[in-house]
């Protein structure tokens, strides 16, 4: 069985599939070329953190960007450019646009390229950022070539955003995303699909952080240890509190990730904190769960307790709108020859934003692999193709 078809057919009758079908097999036939592209992506390695990285990306997707794309960067405050690139396809246009959203920036440190190189082996591509997401640009540029050469009629502007800050919160780039978000008719997102089979992602957690803090008093622990208040003996005890929000039948995880505190062993502790990562599935479950973060009292009234944070991504919830979206989908890949299935998630995307304004939006597009922010981070050859298909076939489809 190909292992680009889930469904059950033949080598050959994927074959033929592709041979009648104009898209996929111009896909098909620019593999290498897609492949040569992630290359020079992966590379052009761009840590959140490097401004300045990332801008030598920003600087190769202008680059790349086909003749017909009116390309332009944006401000990134502290980080690095924002990328808005418009194609020019075939087609009468209606109002408003489709948004394919995607990110620049990557979790690994420049340099990591030394230690864990491009390369293809085993049926894979493997490097850092090849999954998550530098493949699923590739994909989307190529879609629009394959639109173009075809000269397949698109129904909406095409505009694909690409952000410099996803990996840490989106603080720069939220409010442009929002912004072209209010005048799509959809959002496609470029991050990978879920698992080996390639899963499209319809619903996401949303995320929040808070920091809880503590301050007690200081005091030698051999001279005055009943004179001190220990903050890191107070947190302890709000920490265990604090992981009883979790509340898995529900799908809510709240996880004390990072402790600080203490400046020495002889000294009773002054101050002491902890950040905490919170995930719900649905965005009634925050309000919730910020009451029950303000109300902590410390057990020792010695000590005092400050807490900040609170939601960064709303949760992307499955709506109808995102279900009929997911089928129109579902239905251009089976025509393919390839089973699309749908997926909840935990982590967040820049589409958490836009299905929080009503927008329908199907996350997941990018490239099949796994191993995202890992070692063996890496995606599936033989799903190049039929993945750039799909795009082309559902941006030329709304």
């Amino acid at each position: 069985m190909s292992r680009i078809s889930l469904i059950s057919k033949t080598g050959m009758e994927v074959a033929i599939i592709a041979a009648v079908d104009s898209i996929l097999s111009e896909a098909r036939s620019r593999q290498k070329q897609i492949v040569a592209l992630i290359r020079e992506m992966v590379e052009c390695e761009s840590p959140s953190d490097d401004p300045s990285a990332v801008n030598r990306f920003v600087d190769l997707l202008s680059d790349v960007a086909p003749s017909f794309a009116r390309v332009k960067t944006l401000p990134g405050g502290r980080f690095a450019r924002h990328v808005l690139c418009e194609f020019d396809l075939f087609g009468k246009k209606k109002s408003g646009q489709i948004l394919a959203l995607g990110h620049s920036d990557t979790v690994w440190p420049l340099g990591t390229l030394a230690s864990m190189p491009f390369r293809q082996k085993g049926g894979r591509l493997w490097g850092p950022g090849v999954l998550d997401m530098k493949a699923g640009i590739a994909f989307f540029i190529y879609a629009m070539r394959i639109l173009r050469d075809e000269e397949t009629p698109v129904a909406h502007k095409i505009v694909m955003q690409i952000n410099s800050d996803e990996e840490v919160g989106s603080e720069s780039s939220r409010a442009l995303t929002e912004k072209n978000a209010r005048r799509s008719e959809a959002v496609l997102v470029l991050e990978p699909g879920t698992g080996l089979e390639g899963k499209l992602k319809t619903a996401r957690k949303g995320i929040g952080g808070y920091t809880v803090t503590v301050r007690g008093k200081a005091a030698h622990s051999g001279l005055d240890f009943a004179g001190g208040a220990s903050a890191i003996l107070e947190l302890a005890r709000q920490i265990e509190k604090i992981a009883g929000f979790t509340d898995l039948r529900r799908g809510i995880t709240v996880n004390p990730g990072v402790i600080s505190g203490g400046t020495r062993v002889n000294v009773v502790a002054a101050e002491a904190r902890t950040e905490v990562d919170m995930r719900i599935p649905r965005l009634k479950d925050a309000a919730a769960l910020d009451r029950k973060f303000r109300a902590l009292r410390p057990v020792d009234k010695r000590c005092s307790i400050q807490i900040t944070g609170g939601m960064n991504r709303p949760p992307l919830e499955r709506s109808p709108a995102i279900a009929q979206l997911f089928r129109k989908a579902q239905k251009l890949a089976r025509e393919m020859g390839v089973a699309l299935e749908e997926s909840s998630v935990g982590g967040g995307s820049d589409g958490n934003f836009t299905a929080a304004l009503g927008i329908p939006t199907l996350d997941g597009l990018g490239a099949v692999g796994e191993g995202a922010h890992a070692l063996n981070e890496s995606i599936l050859v033989d799903r190049i193709a039929d993945r750039t298909a799909l795009l082309a076939k559902l941006v030329a489809g709304l």
